[in-house]
Order: structure tokens, then C-alpha cells, then sequence
């Protein structure tokens, strides 16, 4: 399984906001949306190819009760299935985020689905062949449907304009009952002054439909840097 980086952190998105967790970044992704804030475990992955067990004993140098296995996209490597199996027995509570394209029966506590919206697509002057293949792949129903079914989730959307708000209320009326409660809309932003500039209408558009609005903390903290 190629990894980026594995490193202890605090959770800075979602219903899970502000837990010390370890965080394993999974190198590679089958998409490749064009405000993507870790460009080295998509466009440009990097890492190295990591044995089940090497995952585990870098986890375990932490005394930390949560994992978050991101990406990249992480349900592209099989090794998920014994990698979350063993992080169950050890007695972790394990988060996967995912975009929901693809499907692995692995073992989970909470399923951070975010789905990408048509407007997170990449130039398709500049990258012809990758806006093809997102848009083609960006949205799978059926995957998702079987993720929400089988597991504990949240979704959490990425939103850049206010259009977006629209083609969320679309999906999520494709999709079967979604409690407001699991519904984050994430303003689009790698910096805190983009996301400022959309978190205001953002925020009241949420509280309209009785979502919640869902700011990348770890920016907040840390600031644009990786290991976060």
C-alpha cells in the first residue's frame, strides 16, 4: 500500500472535529479535482509502498485511540481489508475518507463519504485526459448507497460556488433518506482567506436546510502545511 506520510494530528473536519487522532495518507486517487489540497498524494503522489504490519507499527507509536485513513483515495488498495481488520482487534476507532467511487468491505467506525461535485473537475484545456476520467468517475450512486448502508457516515461536499448548493440538493434527493445531521457542506479553500470568503453564505445557506457548515480546522491551527 503506497503511503504518503503517517503522522499524529488532530481532526480538523467533520462530526469528529477536535479528536487527537492518527492520520495514515494513503498516496494515489482516481480522480483529480482541481482545488485538491494534497497535490502529493494525487497529481504528484509520493510515498512509498508500506506492508500491513509496517502501517501498524507506525500507528502504534502513538497512544492514540483514533485512526484516520485519507488519502489520495484509500479504497483503491486492498490491503484496507487486513489494515483495518488488525486496527479493529488493536481497539482503534477507525475513520476512512473516501469519495465514495469505490467499494472495499473494510472495517469502520465512520465512513467520511465526499462525494465531488461538477464543478471540482480540472481544466480540460490544460488536462484533457483527467477531466474525461473525473468527470466519468466523480459520482457513483450505487457505491455510495452501498457505503451509507453498510456503515456509520457522514457526507461532506466541497462547495466553491453558490450554484453548488443546488447540485447538492440534487444528489442528496438521488440518494435514499439523509439525515440533515450527516449532511457538511466544506467551503472550497486551501488558504483561510478563500475559505472566508465563501464561509459567510455559505453558513447561511446551511442553517436554511439544517446543515452544518463544515470549516477545515487543521488551517485554522496549523496553517497550509503538510503533517496536519
Amino acid at each position: 500500500m503506497k503511503i504518503a506520510e503517517i503522522y499524529k494530528s488532530i481532526q480538523g473536519e467533520g462530526l469528529l472535529t477536535g479528536v487527537p487522532s492518527v492520520f495514515v495518507r494513503a498516496s494515489g486517487c482516481n480522480l483529480r479535482c482541481w482545488f485538491c489540497d494534497t497535490p502529493y498524494a494525487s497529481w504528484q503522489p509520493e510515498g512509498q509502498d508500506y506492508a500491513v504490519d509496517e502501517i501498524i507499527a507506525e500507528v502504534e507509536e502513538w497512544d492514540v485511540k483514533h485512526v484516520v485513513i485519507t488519502g489520495g483515495e484509500p479504497m483503491l488498495f486492498a490491503e484496507m481489508i487486513p489494515l483495518c481488520r488488525e486496527l479493529k482487534r488493536r481497539g482503534r476507532h477507525i475513520t476512512i475518507e473516501t469519495a465514495g467511487t469505490l467499494y472495499l468491505p473494510a472495517a469502520c467506525d465512520l465512513m467520511s463519504l465526499s462525494p465531488k461535485l461538477s464543478s471540482s473537475g480540472p481544466d480540460p484545456k490544460r488536462h484533457a485526459h483527467w477531466a474525461r476520467r473525473h468527470e466519468r468517475q466523480r459520482l457513483q450512486r450505487e457505491v455510495l448507497m452501498r457505503l451509507m448502508a453498510e456503515y456509520d457516515y457522514q457526507l461532506k461536499f466541497v462547495v466553491d460556488r453558490v450554484d453548488d448548493v443546488a447540485e447538492v440538493e440534487e444528489m442528496l434527493a438521488s440518494l435514499p433518506a439523509v439525515s440533515a445531521d450527516r449532511v457538511l457542506l466544506m467551503p472550497q479553500g486551501r488558504t483561510m482567506e478563500e475559505m472566508a470568503s465563501r464561509s459567510l453564505w455559505l453558513a447561511e445557506l446551511c442553517h436554511e436546510r439544517g446543515w452544518a457548515i463544515c470549516p477545515r480546522r487543521q488551517l485554522e491551527w496549523f496553517g497550509p502545511v503538510r503533517g496536519t
